[in-house]
């Protein structure tokens, strides 16, 4: 396990030295692929898939054996202002649910075969309203990313993270708003179904959070810490750790998406170990895919985050290696390749 970074800096040296895939694995799982019992490219995506996959992990003819899910929960200080239609303690209920394997997560997580762990962050201590100045400070920020750094399991050989936080629609949308520009009504949604009043309030507190925060547009990482929630940056360590470690990633919804992007922005590649799960319902999340030029996996109209859409699409990458790697070559099956 690599040392969990103690500074911003250090997170991004560690990112920019962080290897790449395995070439010569990459160029036998790509030549395996000419030699299945399969027209070229017959399989579409799920070829490509395969080869990726087979590319980070090192290995040309690849399985998925131990595939682990996380889950962060954190509660934001910018609740107060009436950005949700659920109260900030439903955070810690649905905290409960999880453990007691009573969510959508739970049941997906089992159908793929994937270990969920559940991590709490201080759920008694809201961020602060970030409305007002940053939503965390720097040591806040460095210990939420320690906590997502340190939950995965360097054996894992796929990771996906999820999150639970009453009012983190509003704090990704302002954090997208802060990396890509725009206006707040590009990025906000109405999350857990807020009406039109919500939706405007919504948009008013993002616009206001960068008004209070104007570094935050310049600097990823600091709009992270100044917009963000500590289950967000847990996101974000989750995932620099598991790309240290060579660990394919399925990103989840315009939450997990929008804390990943905190890393696109701030080391070019730092995202090439992921691949879209799937296209949320929620409005902005297509369009935060596009900028970051990740095509999902599925688009069924999801929209509940805790990881479920990439929980979803393990299956998916599961397939692409049972092909991949179980199908006979043409040599194998006596088949003539034509």
């Amino acid at each position: 396990m690599a040392d969990t970074p103690k500074t911003r800096t250090a997170l991004c040296a560690a990112l920019k030295q962080a290897p790449g895939p395995d070439a010569d694995a990459t160029r036998a799982a790509g030549a395996r692929n000419g030699q299945l019992t399969k027209p070229p490219g017959a399989l579409g995506r799920l070829e490509d898939l395969a080869i990726w996959y087979a590319g980070w992990r090192g290995d040309p003819q690849p399985q998925i054996t131990r595939s682990q899910a996380l889950v962060f929960a954190g509660n934001h200080g910018v609740v107060a202002r009436g950005v949700s239609a659920f109260p900030a303690e439903v955070t810690a209920q649905m905290v409960a649910n999880f453990q007691a394997g009573g969510a959508a997560i739970n049941q997906l997580c089992k159908a793929a075969g994937a270990e969920l762990s559940v991590h709490a962050l201080d759920l008694d201590h809201p961020t602060e309203d970030f409305t007002q100045g940053p939503a965390m400070s720097e040591a806040g920020l460095m210990a939420a990313i320690a906590t997502g750094w340190e939950a995965v399991n360097p054996e894992a050989d796929l990771l996906i993270t999820g999150e639970m936080g009453i009012g983190n629609t509003t704090s990704a949308a302002a954090i997208a708003l802060a990396l890509f520009g725009g206006d707040a009504g590009d990025w906000t949604g109405r999350g857990t179904g807020v009406d039109a009043d919500g939706l405007a309030v919504k948009m008013k507190t993002v616009r206001d959070g960068l008004a209070a925060n104007p570094g935050a547009a310049g600097d990823p990482l600091e709009a992270l810490r100044c917009l963000g929630g500590r289950e967000l940056a847990a996101m974000a360590g989750a995932i620099a750790h598991a790309r240290l470690l060579r660990i394919p990633v399925i990103l989840d919804g315009f939450i997990c998406t929008t804390a990943a992007a905190t890393l696109a922005q701030a080391v070019p590649g730092a995202l090439d170990h992921t691949v879209a799960g799937h296209a949320s319902a929620e409005q902005a999340h297509g369009r935060l895919l596009a900028a970051l030029g990740k095509e999902p996996l599925l688009a069924l109209d999801m929209r509940l985050g805790e990881g479920s859409g990439a929980a979803l699409a393990i299956q998916i990458l599961k397939a692409a290696l049972a092909c991949h790697s179980g199908m006979a070559t043409f040599a194998e099956a006596g088949v003539a390749a034509g």
